[in-house]
């Protein structure tokens, strides 16, 4: 909510992104990762934020005018936190599904692979006088070509990739 009111107010104001970081002193890729949901300012950068796009920091955090509370620092920061735990829990979603796909990507290779091996290379065998079989023949053969070589590098990456994004207990 907070990316989404920061982009809108701003667009609202006639601002681009670097005429709004050369205000505040930050670089242009700050406030683009403010407006992708990446990260979040800070209570201090939150109230030079709203200063620079002449909104109360209760509005950037997303309050109707109905529902304002004061812009206590305090209330700021408990907003910050419930977004920053937001953050975080897709951050960790996003890592999970990550996790779970090399895993299948892993199986996959490694399900190829043996077939691949049981199989033992059936293109050798292949009539190549019959157009489509031939045509097939080539194709079973450059697949494995390509795939005996680009397996290894497959099997290698999932596995660092796995490891990598495994849940730290």
């Amino acid at each position: 909510m907070l990316n989404e009111n920061i982009k809108a107010i701003r667009k609202a104001k006639g601002l681009s992104q670097e005429e709004l970081s050369v205000k505040l002193g930050v670089v242009r890729q700050t406030i683009s990762k403010w407006e992708q949901g990446l990260s979040v300012p800070d209570s201090d950068m939150l109230i030079a934020l709203s200063e620079a796009l002449e909104s109360p920091v209760s509005v950037l955090l997303g309050e109707t005018a109905a529902e304002q509370e004061s812009d206590s620092l305090r209330a700021i920061c408990e907003k910050l936190e419930i977004i920053n735990l937001q953050l975080a829990e897709r951050k960790a979603m996003r890592r999970k599904i990550l996790h779970w796909l090399l895993i299948a990507l892993w199986g996959a290779a490694a399900a190829i692979f043996a077939a691949l091996s049981v199989l033992r290379s059936p293109y050798l065998g292949w009539d190549y006088t019959d157009p489509e079989t031939a045509l097939a023949g080539m194709f079973f053969h450059a697949f494995e070509w390509l795939f005996v070589r680009a397996a290894p590098v497959v099997l290698i990456a999932a596995v660092v990739g796995i490891i990598l994004t495994r849940k730290r207990g």
